[in-house]
């Protein structure tokens, strides 16, 4: 996603909207344990402060700095700003570890990823017992007659300027890559389709608009999308200027568990992690495990348990 300025910043945050806290609850009740969340793409906090209501922790990440400074603060949530320079191993330690995450959260997120090493991350952090992978998309707005049809023709004139990251997110990610096993909520190819309630003033929807990714790609090629014809022509079709409107935006959410597959290749990676040296006292009971990633707390509880197995 483009590092937005502070200016259109504001205006994301003040367009998006907070995501209904039912599917947090939903979610929140597939899940083994409610130790751990992470929100990955956190933006503003939007989904962060959602799980902060179930889970007894969340770390929420963003390679976005001027989102970050945004973010809905709570006692429970944890703001990271994660460049892209990080290894998969130091953002694994920055979440907390292999086998350490009850819920992964990505909310309008996921297509920016470079999938293949986020999904090496996701599946090494999430808990291997009742651990879930949520991803979820909005890529339409549902305002009124006269405003739909205008932004109809302002979404078509972007097909020239889309990337095929984009397209993941106009395509309600049913083409979106997708490699965990269902759990009956979306799967990969078959996303479920939600919708999300919002209130909107004209001022906050001239934000979206400009804070829009294509309209934004297009901009960087020398294309104003955005236009102040185009502004006066919603301006008309919104009506009162001061009218703050019911709308909707619509939604699509798979998710996911690890495999059994998964599980027993992670399994054979910590345990070629583990070097198990075995005392015994007078008690023939004392167990010493040491991991080679220390840094890692998932593994090391993984080692040891390993080793009182099989001593």
């Amino acid at each position: 996603m483009a590092a937005l300025s502070d200016k259109l910043a504001d205006a994301y945050q003040n367009a998006r909207p907070r995501y209904p806290i039912d599917w947090f609850t939903k979610l929140a009740a597939r899940t083994g344990q409610h130790k751990s969340a992470w929100d990955v793409g956190t933006g503003n906090g939007q989904a962060a402060i959602g799980l902060a209501e179930y889970f007894e922790k969340v770390i929420a990440t963003d390679i976005n700095e001027a989102q970050l400074k945004r973010a809905v603060k709570h006692e429970r949530i944890s703001y990271h700003h994660t460049p892209t320079t990080m290894s998969e191993d130091q953002m694994v330690a920055l979440v907390g570890g292999d086998n350490s995450v009850d819920l992964i959260v990505a909310a309008q997120a996921v297509h920016y990823f470079d999938l293949a090493p986020f999904y090496n991350v996701a599946k090494r952090v999430l808990r291997k017992e009742g651990g879930l992978i949520a991803v979820f998309v909005y890529n339409d707005i549902i305002i009124s007659p006269e405003v739909d049809s205008i932004m109809k023709r302002l979404v078509d004139s972007t097909f020239p300027f889309r990337t095929p990251v984009m397209n993941l997110a106009f395509d309600g990610y049913k083409t979106l890559p997708f490699p965990f096993e269902s759990i009956g909520m979306g799967s990969e190819g078959k996303p479920i389709m939600l919708d999300i309630p919002h209130k909107l003033s004209l001022k906050g929807f001239i934000g979206f608009l400009r804070s829009w990714q294509p309209a934004m790609k297009a901009k960087e090629r020398g294309v104003e999308l955005v236009t102040e014809d185009l502004i006066s022509k919603f301006e008309d079709a919104w009506g009162d200027d001061d009218d703050v409107k019911d709308i909707f935006y619509k939604a699509h959410m798979i998710v996911g568990k690890l495999s059994a597959s998964d599980i027993e290749r992670h399994r054979k990676r910590f345990e070629s992690n583990c070097v198990v040296a075995t005392l015994k006292d007078s008690n023939n009971s004392a167990v010493i495990a040491s991991v080679t990633a220390a840094a890692f707390a998932g593994v090391a509880a993984y080692c040891a348990y390993s080793a009182r197995k099989n001593t």
